[in-house]
């Protein structure tokens, strides 16, 4: 599939598009940035590439950055039924294939997603894995996703991205101090505001809302299925926050256990949005130093 060039004026690097098809037919389409050897960042929840526009364009004078957009967002293709990990490294493997990168920046759960492929796909010779959302408690994870997904079922957008940022401790620090019914209040009021001015190149909270449900399922069937550790010969590269939530440093302090020549680094002052558009609270210029040095040892 040719690539469709897209030119942005006023952005230090303008992005080409391109896409390519899944093991089972599924589309996925990526966004390409700069020149020089190949890197995949792999977004996370509720975002999109354009979340990490930035971050690929304070890479893009050494490295030809693809940041595709993962199932269920954009102009990529559905979930599908049989979604799972396995079909989340298929899609990698078919951007891998198409590009020849052979490094990838995993966020979150792409970060889940980038351990097994580092298992799956010997090209990647490179993963760094910023906060993976791994080891969390069985019965914590089942009992907000339940609601989660009842809230969901039920139309309450609102009261499912406020249990979703309760159970995975994310949002707006403040929201954590407030109680309940004021967090969903100001949450639909946010999801209103938006509908009214629209999102911008985001995609909308509303639409993301749903996918979450993927996500989850992500966490759970890698604490049933877990990756394994002793079969990773890519070299990885563990990162985190410094203001990230406690249960994601635990995940890293695991998994510098597991794989005992992985080197981690920590930002200060960043949490689990860092790797974002500044303007969605990320520090994408500190993410891209470490990830800069990682990439070109």
């Amino acid at each position: 599939m040719a690539a469709q060039a897209t030119i942005e004026t006023g952005r230090p690097h303008p992005y080409e598009t391109d896409a390519v098809v899944s093991h089972d037919g599924t589309t996925i389409s990526y966004r390409v940035f700069g020149i020089g050897p190949g890197v995949v960042i792999l977004h996370g929840t509720m975002s999109s590439a354009y979340n990490h526009e930035q971050l690929a364009e304070a890479l893009a004078d050494a490295f030809t950055v693809y940041v595709p957009d993962r199932r269920g967002r954009l102009l990529s293709g559905p979930f599908g039924p049989r979604y799972c990990i396995a079909r989340e490294v298929e899609d990698l493997a078919a951007v891998v294939a198409r590009t020849g990168a052979r490094a990838v920046f995993g966020v979150s759960s792409g970060g889940i997603i980038a351990l097994s492929a580092t298992v799956e796909l010997p090209a990647i010779r490179k993963a760094a894995i910023f906060e993976p959302p791994m080891f969390m408690d069985e019965r914590t994870v089942d009992g907000f996703v339940a609601r989660y997904d009842d809230e969901i079922a039920e139309g309450k957008t609102a009261a499912a991205l406020v249990t979703a940022m309760r159970g995975a401790q994310m949002g707006p620090p403040i929201f954590n101090a407030m109680p309940r019914w004021l967090t969903e209040r100001l949450v639909a009021m946010m999801l209103k505001q938006e509908n009214r001015k629209g999102a911008g190149a985001y995609v909308p909270m509303r639409a993301l809302a749903p996918t979450l449900h993927y996500d989850f399922a992500l966490v759970e069937e890698s604490r049933r299925k877990p990756t394994p550790f002793d079969q990773i010969s890519a070299d990885v590269l563990l990162m985190g926050g410094s203001k990230s939530p406690a249960y994601l440093k635990a995940a890293l302090d695991r998994l510098v256990t597991l794989l005992p020549s992985a080197a981690r680094v920590e930002l200060a002052d960043c949490d689990h949005a860092a790797s974002w558009n500044a303007d969605r609270g990320g520090r994408p210029a500190a993410v891209a130093a470490a990830l800069r040095r990682f990439f070109a040892e």
